[in-house]
C-alpha cells in the first residue's frame, strides 16, 4: 500500500477524517513493527473550535498544529497517557485529526507486550491512549513527518471504507462544542471506543 502524501491531508480537518478511516499507521521500532487500521477519529479545527489546543492562538506546546501537514501532533493528557495526531490544513492553519481507534494488522505479539492488562486483542488500540500505546509513540515522536519514507511511523493508504458503514457522532469527552458530530468511525468495528459525553471542565486533552 502507498504512502498517503502530503497534499491529501492539506484540507479541512473534516474531510480528512474520513480520509484517514481505513488507512494503515506504521510504527517501527527497535523492538519491531505494529500496524494498525484506522476505525476512529475525530477532528479539532483552531481559532473557530473552543475544544481544540488552537483555540486561544499558537504556544509552543501546540505549534506543530499550525503545519505544515503530515505531521504527528503529540500530547500528554491527565499526567498518563499520550494521544496521536495527524496535522492538516495549510501551513500555519491550525488543524488536526485525533486518532481514536484502530485495528492491529501486524506485529500483535509486541503490541500485547505493550498492553498486557487488555483482555481481548480487538480492545489493543481501542482509544487515543491505548492506540499510542501499541505503537510505541511518545512525546519524542512529536513533529514526526509522516508522509516521508525514512519515516519509523509512516502513514499508508488502506481499503477504502464504504460511505455507508461510516458512522459520525459528537466528540468523546470534550468541556466546549460538545454536540458537534465531528467524531467519525466505522460501523462494526469491535475496535471502535465507548462514547463518553464531555461537559465537565477538564485538562486540555485534544488536538
Amino acid at each position: 500500500m502507498s504512502q498517503v502524501e502530503r497534499d491529501e491531508l492539506a484540507h479541512d480537518p473534516l474531510w480528512v477524517a474520513r480520509r484517514l478511516l481505513g488507512c494503515e499507521l506504521r510504527s517501527a521500532s527497535p523492538e519491531g513493527e505494529v500496524r494498525v487500521r484506522l476505525v476512529e477519529v475525530e477532528s479539532y479545527r483552531g481559532g473557530d473550535d473552543p475544544a481544540s489546543h488552537c483555540y486561544r492562538g499558537r504556544t509552543e506546546r501546540n505549534a506543530v498544529m499550525f503545519g505544515p501537514a503530515g505531521h504527528l501532533y503529540v500530547y500528554f493528557v491527565y499526567g498518563m497517557h499520550f494521544c496521536i495526531n495527524v496535522v492538516c490544513l495549510t501551513d500555519g492553519v491550525p488543524g488536526a485529526v485525533l486518532l481514536r481507534a484502530g485495528e492491529i494488522t501486524a506485529g500483535h505479539d509486541l503490541a500485547r507486550r505493550r498492553r498486557p492488562a487488555v483482555r481481548k486483542d480487538t480492545q489493543l488500540a481501542s482509544g487515543p491512549a491505548r492506540l499510542a500505546s501499541v505503537l510505541g509513540i511518545t512525546r519524542d515522536h512529536n513533529g514526526i513527518d509522516l508522509t516521508a519514507p525514512d519515516s519509523p511511523i509512516r502513514l499508508h493508504n488502506g481499503h477504502p471504507v464504504d460511505e455507508d458503514d461510516v458512522r459520525t457522532g459528537p466528540r468523546v469527552g470534550v468541556a466546549s462544542a460538545m454536540d458537534l458530530p465531528w467524531r467519525s468511525w466505522v460501523d462494526g468495528s469491535p475496535a471502535v471506543s465507548s462514547y463518553r459525553r464531555g461537559g465537565r471542565r477538564r485538562p486540555r486533552e485534544r488536538a
